[in-house]
Order: structure tokens, then C-alpha cells, then sequence
């Protein structure tokens, strides 16, 4: 077997952002490899298969599995790890594309090193002013990978998944009685006092220890902000957790999650959120465009509120009735414009009270106005294979309007 001593560098020494069993999970792969044997894996273990990023409809989904790493480099096949550098090449990806409308972040990690972390969660917390970006911890978002997660605009949680381990860890090895044991002595020449610090053959020195602690402290603090900033809360509270697991309910209740659901639960809600509204058919669309173009032309009445129009739809509170008769026409447009506007219950009021089509649409513009940007049609989609002699509001509306005429001629 290789040794990789170089490994040794990336585990012991440095701050890592990781849930302290999965380390040890590590050290037991990697032992052998940095020269430790007594670290070996057990055995019949087999390192994690993690899939490449996929897209489903307009929603691209980037997993974040296994143990994160600046780079994978040489590094791969060892225990599925994932690197910072790929997870940031698919985001610019899915930003890219303009067949993605969102991005979702499928998090199945305890964290890993601290080295790339928060400049890639930076690169997501911008991502998601273009594009929304959530993320759900399926089922484990820990230290660093729960800093990747609360760069999302929205975290979900599964019922059993966890979220938190908010802290920095550090290692060092003192080899010096196993050398002795073994016979060896390392003699170490340096020049500079801090040059041979946490040298893994001899006991680790008090400058050594309040160098690596003093390290450990200032990477928590870059985590604490990152999370406080992300999830919009105190940092005082974010150190509260301390580095504590937050699981289901836990999560969404102390401020790390907003919603428990499945990913299956976050990729629906998330699709549907960038799918657009139903639109109009083009011929009602159309007649729409010409209700507004003409009720523009024709603003001879003051706005009214929904509730307001409603009572007195044709604003006699404000303004008399119409003395002439409605002839069967002007009853058929006025049944069409209050069935496009979706207000078929004033349909009766408009009628009676004779006002005129260009009344009613400017009516009801106004109306509408007041309570939302624009006028929704409610209209099926087969809306458009009824006839005026097949559509029961119309059949109505010429009745009334032929009753009228009737009685104005008996006067």
C-alpha cells in the first residue's frame, strides 16, 4: 500500500468543521494511509457510491454527500468525499442554464474541512438572489454542511434528520511513546520557534496549544456569523447551540430549519414555486387587453373597493341609473365582461341597475385595482366552446334585458 503522509497534514492540526464520530469514522479509513495502522477500517467496509448532480423539470439538484473537502484530488475513492471546488462548479452550472429556474441542495454530510467552506456558502447565499436555492438535510446537515445549508433561502429538515454540530474541531497526535516503543527518534532542525509546532513525534508545547486553540476560536467565530447572517438571527444564539444536534421539530423551533418534509417534499414544493400561473386563452386575453384599453378611454367613474361594487355594483349610490332600456347586446357583453373579470355574482346587479358595458368594465377595473395588481380570469379552460346560446348566464341576461324592453314599451 501507498502511504499518503500528506493526509496527515489535511486531518491533524488544522481546524475542521465535522461531527467529531464521523472524524473518527475517517481516521480508522485513512489510518493505514498516513502511516497509522492501528487507525484501520474495520472490516467488510465499503466507501459510500454518491450520484452526480441531476435536474428534475427546471429544478437542478446538487447532492452534497459524504465528508466535504477543498479539493478530492488524489482523494476520491477513499470515503466518498465531496469537494467544495466541484459543489461550486455545479452551482455556476444550474446558474447558467437557462433550463434551470432553481437549484435545490440535497445535504447528506456531518461536514469536513473548514479550508473553502464559507467562501462557497457566500457563493450560494448570492446565488439565491438570482435564482431561488433551498436546501434539505437528508438525512444530515452538520457543521460544515450545515453552513453550505443555511445559505439556502429555505432549509427543510426531514422528520429524522438533524441539523446543527455548529463548531470547530482540531486535532493533534502525540506519536512520541510509540516511537520510543518502536525504537525510532525523530530529531526535528528548525529555525523560527513556531516552525515546529504540533509536531506529531513530540508533546504537544503549551505555545503550540494556545497557537491551535486560538486558530479553532477564530474559524467558530467566521462559522457563528456566517450561520447569524444566513438565518437571521443573533450570533449570541447561534453560540447557544453549543455545536449541539438539532433534529425534526428541534431544528424548525430553535431557528436552523424552516419546515420538516422529505426531499421529495422540498423538490415538489420547489417546482411548483417557479412554475408559472396558468394563462389566459388568446382570445380572452385579447378581449381583456381591449377591456382595459377602452375602460382607460372611458374613466367616468370614481374607483370603488370590491366590497363596495358588490352592494351597488353600478355605482348608484354615486350616480343615477341608466333611464334607457339595455338592449340584448349590451346585457350579453355585460354577463361576458363580469364572467372574464370572474365576478359572476354581480352579473344580477349590473343588469338591473341597466348600466351601460363601458360602465361595468370601468367598474370593475377599479374595483379590482384596489385589491390586487391584476385582473385574473376564472374562466375554464374550455370556456371557450360555450355559446350565447348554450350559456345559462347569457340566456338569463337576455330574459332580463327583453323584460325590460317588454315592460318599457306597455309604459
Amino acid at each position: 500500500m501507498t502511504l499518503l503522509p500528506h493526509l496527515a497534514a489535511r486531518l491533524y492540526g488544522v481546524p475542521l468543521a465535522i461531527h467529531r464520530p464521523k472524524l473518527d469514522v475517517i481516521l480508522a479509513v485513512l489510518g493505514p494511509r498516513i502511516g497509522l495502522a492501528d487507525l484501520a477500517a474495520p472490516s467488510g467496509f465499503t466507501p459510500p457510491v454518491r450520484p452526480a448532480s441531476t435536474q428534475t423539470t427546471k429544478v437542478a439538484v446538487i447532492p452534497i454527500y459524504g465528508t466535504l473537502v477543498r479539493r478530492t484530488v488524489g482523494l476520491e475513492a477513499e470515503s466518498g468525499l465531496t469537494s467544495y471546488a466541484g459543489l461550486a462548479a455545479q452551482l455556476d452550472a444550474a446558474l447558467a442554464s437557462p433550463d434551470v429556474a432553481a437549484i435545490l441542495l440535497d445535504v447528506d454530510s456531518p461536514g469536513g474541512e473548514s479550508g473553502g467552506v464559507f467562501d462557497l456558502a457566500d457563493r450560494i447565499r448570492a446565488a439565491s438572489s438570482i435564482k431561488p436555492v433551498w436546501a434539505v438535510a437528508n438525512d444530515m446537515a452538520f457543521s460544515a454542511a450545515y453552513a453550505l445549508a443555511s445559505a439556502a433561502s429555505k432549509v427543510f429538515v426531514s422528520r429524522t434528520g438533524g441539523v446543527g454540530s455548529i463548531g470547530v474541531i482540531a486535532m493533534h497526535v502525540d506519536q512520541s511513546e510509540k516511537d520510543a516503543q518502536d525504537g525510532v527518534r525523530y530529531t526535528a532542525v528548525f529555525a523560527g520557534d513556531r516552525k515546529n509546532d504540533l509536531n506529531p513525534h513530540e508533546p504537544i508545547s503549551n505555545e503550540a496549544h494556545a497557537f491551535l486553540k486560538g486558530e479553532v476560536n477564530r474559524v467558530y467565530g467566521l462559522f457563528v456569523e456566517t450561520v447569524a447572517r444566513n438565518r437571521g438571527i443573533e450570533a449570541s444564539a447561534v453560540r447557544d447551540t453549543e455545536a449541539g444536534l438539532f433534529f425534526g421539530q428541534a431544528a424548525v423551533a430553535i431557528g436552523l430549519a424552516d419546515a420538516i418534509g422529505t426531499f421529495d417534499d422540498a423538490l415538489a414544493q420547489l417546482c411548483e414555486s417557479v412554475s408559472p400561473p396558468p394563462k389566459l386563452a388568446a382570445s380572452h386575453s385579447g378581449l381583456f387587453s381591449n377591456l382595459q384599453m377602452e375602460s382607460s378611454m372611458n374613466d367616468r367613474t370614481d374607483p370603488a373597493a370590491p366590497d363596495r361594487l358588490a352592494a351597488d355594483p353600478a355605482g348608484s349610490s354615486s350616480q343615477p341609473a341608466a333611464a334607457t332600456a339595455m338592449t340584448v347586446a349590451d346585457a350579453i357583453e355585460v354577463a361576458q365582461t363580469c364572467t372574464l373579470a370572474g365576478r359572476t355574482d354581480l352579473i344580477a346587479g349590473f343588469l338591473e341597475a341597466k348600466a351601460s358595458p363601458a360602465k361595468v368594465r370601468s367598474q370593475l377595473l377599479a374595483a379590482q385595482a384596489e385589491a390586487s395588481p391584476e385582473i385574473v380570469s376564472r374562466i375554464s379552460p374550455d370556456a371557450a366552446a360555450y355559446t350565447a346560446a348554450s350559456n345559462p348566464l347569457l340566456d338569463a341576461a337576455k330574459q332580463l334585458a327583453a323584460k325590460s324592453a317588454s315592460l318599457k314599451k306597455e309604459i
